[in-house]
């Protein structure tokens, strides 16, 4: 991939600046996510592109105005100094689409460089950066994973770094890009009253004007501004971008008969992020809840985005709702077979596995040494270890904790920590992973959000054969789940070890820090550093890797090892 040389680098730090500060600060060095020049008041939510091929790529920004229709001028340079236009054109912003505007900029070269900005009443947006997918031979490729991204936990400078990390090339978000809670109840509103980040609207979000309002906000920190202005973005939904856990006929986090119509709210959440996010409008015959997308990067990678929410998946098992029904090891065998493993419970729909199934055989036969997956939800086997019986965790009698309770339950035989994740649908898993076999591609590589923690995981099929490596990033904000429900750090340390060592499928874990995985695909190898970010309680920071692994393949499977 082209890699930013010395004269576009200084650039990015003088007067066409796409970052605030020098955009390759030494790991370690204070940052601030705080812009020394924001984004002018018309263009307060600032520019961004993605969804890129070999030839296009979509351009976005979005008007503040009190007008009914503006008039938008962009261009396109190949040069950060603008002295080279390669295209332009001009559009109308207006209520229809929320003042957003997307221009899908066709007719460039592949795996180029390009910088655009937009001008609308008077005033010019910012210089921001893009990149066309390469052909060809590809020596390296830098792709940020990143999720989970919520406003009231903090500032978003896992952003910023990517803003500023030189090694990155594409931004690939598996989901969770807004979320949808509000009022003094609402998920981290305890945090914002600290740090002055409170959610608006003020409540949980519903309506498509409720939508764009939260949109709004979230492109209003400082850090996603600059990331979005520096590098392109790959992206799939999870589920916060509508509502919590949600499936084909409603979500945990919907009450229709106080919200109204879920399909009503759905179709809502979509419309809202089409408009707010750089993204193209689906194929013809397609839906736009049909998201998923495939990437191909000459002959070094195919990534594939999954949709796993709104057109096939099945609703939730819920635990609370069971665990009165279940006294005897046979009640726990017949819930594993019967209930988890409900094969009418999917995931994935016909359709998407059919264009899933084309993109990995062309990858193959291609060559390619790397099939990535963009997945939001965790991939590999997670049973609760007996936590009691190992002695992580007193017996349950002896706190009042309920998170602890739980743990203690879900070990004791061996449940699922999560059923929201492909844990909760394991026919639908191998079903997956069959595909995947079929295609001779059982040399994944997963990259995940969704658990707010970082994970390195080797994945394997019911009958033990490898497919693959995932990684999982923590959350850009959002608090690993042994913090978040309450265990004191040591606690929460020792979790994290006991899930190491005792999973098969998990090699490491960490629910301590907020940050993004760094992954540089090489045509016979793979890096992966998991980036750190000091606080988000303050956009002041720092940055360190806390973990790397070195990715190599052995001829068939994937093989990962401690840097």
């Amino acid at each position: 991939m082209p890699r930013i040389n010395r004269r576009h680098a200084l650039a990015l730090m003088t007067g066409t600046a796409l970052t605030s500060a020098c955009a390759t600060p030494g790991e370690g060095a204070a940052q601030s996510a705080t812009s020394e020049a924001p984004d002018p008041a018309v263009f307060r939510h600032g520019v961004a592109s993605g969804d890129p091929d070999a030839s296009s790529v979509v351009i976005w920004t979005r008007i503040t105005t009190l007008a009914s229709e503006v008039d938008v001028t962009w261009s396109v340079y190949d040069d950060p100094e603008m002295e080279s236009l390669v295209a332009s054109g001009a559009a109308k912003a207006t209520d229809e689409t929320d003042y957003t505007l997307k221009v899908v900029v066709d007719a460039l070269q592949p795996g180029q460089t390009y910088y655009y900005r937009f001008e609308a009443e008077g005033t010019r947006s910012r210089l921001g950066r893009t990149q066309t997918l390469p052909v060809g031979a590809v020596d390296q490729l830098g792709i940020a994973l990143v999720s989970c991204s919520n406003y009231p936990f903090g500032f978003f400078n896992g952003y910023d770094a990517i803003a500023r990390d030189p090694e990155i090339d594409f931004v690939l978000h598996t989901g969770d890009y807004i979320y949808e809670y509000g009022g003094p109840e609402g998920w981290g509103e305890e945090t914002a009253s600290v740090i002055g980040r409170p959610h608006d609207p003020p409540h949980e979000i519903i309506t498509l004007a409720d939508y764009r309002r939260r949109h709004a906000q979230y492109k209003s920190d400082s850090g996603s501004r600059e990331m979005h202005a520096a590098h392109p973005l790959i992206c799939c939904w999870d589920d916060h971008e509508s509502a919590n856990n949600p499936w084909t006929d409603g979500a945990q986090n919907h009450q229709p008969e106080t919200e109204g119509s879920w399909a009503a709210r759905r179709a809502a959440s979509i419309q809202a992020y089409y408009e707010w996010m750089p993204i193209r409008e689906p194929m013809p015959g397609r839906t736009r809840a049909q998201f998923w997308r495939s990437y191909i990067f000459g002959d070094l990678a195919t990534l594939i985005t999954l949709e796993t929410r709104h057109t096939a998946r099945g609703k939730q098992v819920d635990y609370a709702e069971w665990a009165p029904k279940l006294n005897t090891e046979e009640d726990y065998a017949a819930f594993r077979r019967d209930v988890l493993g409900d094969p009418d419970r999917h995931m994935i729909s016909p359709t998407e596995l059919e264009d899933i199934s084309v993109a990995l055989s062309e990858s193959v036969a291609k060559g390619q040494p790397w099939r990535v997956i963009g997945n939001q939800i965790p991939m590999a086997r997670m049973p609760v270890p007996d936590v009691i019986g190992l002695g992580v965790l007193p017996a349950p009698l002896e706190t009042s904790l309920e998170a602890h309770k739980r743990l203690a339950w879900l070990g004791k035989h061996g449940l699922p920590f999560y059923t929201d994740t492909w844990d909760g649908y394991p026919v639908a898993r191998e079903a997956f992973y069959d595909l995947c076999k079929a295609n001779k591609a059982s040399d994944l590589l997963v990259l995940t959000g969704d658990s707010h923690s970082f994970w390195a995981n080797i994945l394997h099929d019911k009958s033990g054969e490898n497919m693959g490596i995932e990684l999982g990033t923590a959350g850009i904000t959002s608090p690993g789940d042994f913090v978040d429900s309450g265990f004191d750090a040591e606690t929460a340390k020792a979790l994290d070890q006991v899930f190491s060592d005792q999973l098969p499928e998990v090699t490491w874990t960490d629910n301590f820090h907020q940050g993004y995985v760094r992954v540089v695909l090489y045509p016979d190898s793979a890096k992966a550093s998991y980036v750190a970010v000091s606080t988000v309680l303050s956009p002041i920071y720092n940055t360190r890797t806390i973990k790397a692994f070195d990715i190599q393949t052995d001829g068939e499977n994937l093989v990962l090892r401690q840097a």
